[in-house]
């Protein structure tokens, strides 16, 4: 089982071949391939190998599937009696992508 754990825009996912993750927004179009070289840990088998704090010559190659809004979060303020409430919401922008091959590196 060949798996790696990658840092995009400050946030640690694990990518595994052929799964579909959800990241911050990417500047990349739908369809797009991408490579990831900000890899922190690759696992390939019986062997690891730990970067310091990047992997040398290690990349995750992913597909660009869709750019996407997630669901909305509200956040709601008030102050007890002073007859002060305030109601926001937000909708973080996400890119989903297709993780197709992650390359170890040197050995």
């Amino acid at each position: 089982m060949k798996y790696a754990y990658v840092e995009i825009r400050g946030f640690q996912f694990l990518a595994q071949e052929g799964q579909t993750l959800e990241v911050p927004k990417l500047d990349a179009q739908e369809g797009e391939e991408i490579l990831l070289k900000s890899v922190l840990y690759v696992r390939d088998g019986d062997r690891t190998k730990v970067g310091n704090p990047y992997v040398p010559e290690a990349y995750v190659k992913a597909r660009v599937l869709e750019t996407f809004k997630q669901p909305k979060v509200l956040v709601f303020k008030y102050k007890r009696r002073k007859n002060y409430r305030r109601k926001k919401g937000h909708r973080q922008e996400a890119t989903r992508i297709q993780v197709l091959e992650i390359h170890s590196g040197k050995a």
